[in-house]
């Protein structure tokens, strides 16, 4: 029995080594339209990203696709991904890959096929390899890290190009028979209840704050190791504002108005962890001029705007001179602004409601910059 075993294994094994031999490799006509699209669509980002930086209503809808997706999407693909769901005239609720053929993932693990006919959206992934020995010093250069081996002295794998994969919206989908079409889209506001209540359905509290998740946060900015408290307007630091936080030789704290709706008050908390987050205070201090505050209260206001419309309170973010002149035209700025709050905001509502419970993996793409097309 056991020989037969091996041998109906290693036939196995031979066959499917014979297949993947089987595949042929692309043509050179191939290989040169990849290069065309990706050119395009690299194109396409940064056209957006012009948008972004010339135009704040831009950059505000930007903030409200990003909260409704809770920040899933690093800033390459979420322009990417916004750029084909507009053309296709289509607003996106869930997005996964088709899965593997034994059913462990995508689509796949939920019971769910892609119908016929329908075209995948695209995605950029990495490339990554094992560096070679002659490619340190310019990695080093280039990317200005320091390459740091492992306990066997091999060399890091690394990003090296990028290339398009496949993903498919739920609308492409239908449930696999026999299931039943259940599927529901882990939202936020699914996460958070699945995290608190085991999958039962939370009831909301009464009141004007929506979303549970004060106390959390609160939690949060502690553990950043920051006092935390409400305080009477005019009082020491907090003055005439909503909230500030505070970093010095001898003071860590953050402090909100006590007399602030419940809606107010988790916004500001939220935005003053925002602070802490995106490294504002590792820069300047609470007393930095104005002309440093503007980009760094624009991130703070929009990712309190993208975590609390993730839990369902619509926060509207500040359309005064904190968003209105913040980046001045300048593309780099608004490049380097978006991907932090991007890369702060889904942090933080992972934290409040992870998205394990539903085998999600996060976009795999570095946060610092938007891909290039591969060489």
């Amino acid at each position: 029995m056991g020989q037969t075993t091996t041998r109906t294994r290693t036939r196995a094994a031979t066959k499917t080594r014979a297949r993947k031999r089987t595949r042929p490799a692309p043509t050179e006509e191939q290989l040169q339209a990849r290069r065309e699209a990706m050119a395009a669509a690299h194109e396409d980002m940064m056209a957006r990203l012009e948008r972004l930086a010339a135009d704040p209503v831009e950059w505000l809808e930007f903030l409200e696709t990003v909260a409704e997706w809770g920040a899933r999407y690093s800033l390459g693909n979420q322009i990417l991904l916004m750029t084909q769901a507009a053309e296709r005239g289509i607003e996106p609720r869930m997005f996964m890959a088709f899965g593997a053929h034994d059913g462990s993932s995508g689509w796949r693990k939920h019971k769910r096929t892609v119908m016929a006919g329908e075209t995948g959206f695209k995605i950029w992934a990495p490339v990554k390899r094992r560096l070679r020995e002659d490619e340190v010093t310019d990695y080093e250069q280039r990317t200005g890290r320091k390459i740091v081996r492992d306990a066997q002295n091999r060399l890091p794998v690394v990003v090296v190009g990028w290339k398009f994969e496949r993903t498919f919206e739920l609308s492409q989908t239908a449930p696999i028979v026999p299931w039943a079409d259940n599927y529901e889209v882990p939202t936020v506001q699914v996460r958070r209840q699945v995290k608190l209540h085991g999958g039962k359905q939370a009831v909301l509290l009464d009141g004007e704050d929506p979303t549970g998740i004060y106390d959390d946060v609160v939690a949060m900015i502690r553990a950043e190791g920051y006092d935390y408290a409400l305080a009477e307007p005019g009082s020491d630091y907090l003055g005439t504002a909503n909230g500030v936080t505070v970093a010095g030789p001898d003071t860590r704290l953050v402090r909100v108005r006590n007399d602030v709706s419940g809606a107010q008050r988790i916004k500001t908390a939220i935005h003053e962890l925002a602070h802490i987050r995106c490294g504002h205070l590792d820069q300047v201090s609470f007393v930095a001029p104005v002309q440093h505050r503007g980009r760094a209260e624009t991130e703070a206001e929009s990712v309190a705007h993208i975590v609390c419309a993730a839990f369902g309170l619509d926060s509207e973010p500040y359309t005064d001179a904190y968003v209105m002149g913040w980046a001045d035209g300048d593309i780099d700025v608004v490049r380097a602004a978006a991907a932090t709050v991007l890369r702060v905001a889904r942090d933080i509502v992972d934290e409040l409601a992870p998205i394990a419970p539903f085998d999600g993996t996060r976009d795999p793409q570095p946060e610092d910059h938007t891909p290039a097309v591969a060489a």
